[in-house]
């Protein structure tokens, strides 16, 4: 077995393989060549014109009137970011797959009280089960933190729904991991009492990797003030308070990354929230139509994610060997099933940021080729 830790000196001779996998996907080139302007200092003007112009038109594309911020960082900043700032004690997560159990795991990390209530893998989780939970225990949650878009199994969960249980609990905040869904799939931040909502640059947005971008309603930030302990680097106060002062990030950030953000932001204003929920949805659809013809999804039924497709092998192909021959072939990368468990009882698909019917065809063209359907 090599020693991957051994130095592999990085070239530039590696073939570009299209993006299809749960993320990072593919990014516009004139998005990417943004990244290469002359370097600015991050406490110049030029900076407050950058900053607050992505702040702005992200709140303009989400619809939202909740404060927003931008990190450099992944979403996974946010997950112990909005622990550390809401929860005292207690802490309600429903897990549903990797990803969700990882937000409880963070949490545990952190030294709070989780409680779960575990779904099989594949499972959606159910708003009247959250319901019975606040409502049947003797502790009081701080929080009820839900993944929107589970990239690991491709359930979308009703997050919409349970935040409208959450909201009959006004000392109870909704936290939502939409990671791999915001951008794509349209959700009403405001009309559902999400508190905080965050997700990453290089999913639905289609950006290069680096920023969290994370909406704090109201209720989150005073929350966050009563508290007396809070994150530094993800404080809703310390990043919110230096955007209102100063326009401007309080720790130094990524600037090319914000440069290629500003550029990609445009085009997504250009196509509106709408739009893109639409052409996400008929990629979804596209791609669950294949399945259904040549294998069978793997979420329940009705709660398949709009962005990631999760494929169950039906026809016992050889996941690894096929993802091999289509990137060899034809220059395309897809995923295998997320860990040992599901690695080659399903296989994955991201059809989210740029893609379309035609570019997800193109993908499922080539899987028939190699695997023979």
């Amino acid at each position: 077995m090599d020693d991957v830790t051994e130095k592999r000196e990085y070239t530039d001779d590696y073939q570009d393989k299209t993006l299809y996998i749960p993320g990072p996907t593919e990014v516009r080139e004139d998005v990417i060549e943004e990244m290469c302007q002359p370097m600015f200092g991050h406490r110049m003007d030029r900076m407050t014109d950058l900053y607050t112009t992505i702040v702005e038109d992200t709140k303009e594309f989400l619809g939202t009137d909740n404060d927003l911020m931008i990190l450099t960082g992944s979403g996974t900043e946010i997950w112990e970011s909005s622990t550390l700032n809401l929860v005292d004690e207690n802490i309600l997560v429903p897990t549903c797959g990797s990803f969700s159990e990882r937000h409880a795991n963070v949490a545990e990390r952190l030294g709070k009280n989780v409680d779960r209530i575990e779904y099989e893998w594949g499972q959606a989780i159910k708003p009247e089960d959250i319901r019975e939970a606040l409502e049947s225990s003797d502790e009081h949650y701080d929080v009820v933190a839900t993944v929107m878009n589970e990239s690991s199994t491709g359930v979308r969960n009703p997050i919409e729904e349970i935040g409208d249980v959450v909201a009959e609990y006004p000392d109870t905040y909704f936290v939502v991991d939409a990671v791999s869904a915001l951008g794509g799939d349209y959700v009403d931040i405001d009309e559902h009492n999400i508190d905080v909502i965050f997700a990453s640059s290089q999913k639905a947005f289609a950006m290069p990797p680096g920023l969290a971008i994370c909406t704090v309603s109201d209720a989150a930030y005073e929350r966050e003030l009563s508290k007396d302990s809070a994150s530094w680097y993800g404080g809703f106060q310390r990043a919110l308070d230096y955007y209102d002062r100063k326009g401007q990030t309080h720790s130094t950030p990524a600037i090319p990354i914000m440069l290629a953000y500003r550029k990609q932001m445009k085009y997504m204003l250009e196509e509106g929230h709408d739009g893109r929920d639409q052409r996400h949805r008929e990629m979804a659809e596209y791609t669950r139509d294949w399945a259904y013809e040549h294998f069978d999804m793997f979420p329940e039924e009705g709660y398949e994610s709009q962005t990631v497709a999760c494929i169950e092998n039906t026809q016992g192909i050889d996941v690894a060997a096929t993802i091999e021959e289509v990137s060899e072939k034809y220059d395309m990368a897809f995923s295998n099933g997320y860990g040992s468990a599901l690695g080659e009882k399903t296989f994955r698909i991201g059809h989210m940021g740029e893609h379309d019917v035609e570019s997800i065809k193109a993908l499922t063209d080539a899987i028939e080729d190699v695997a023979g359907l």
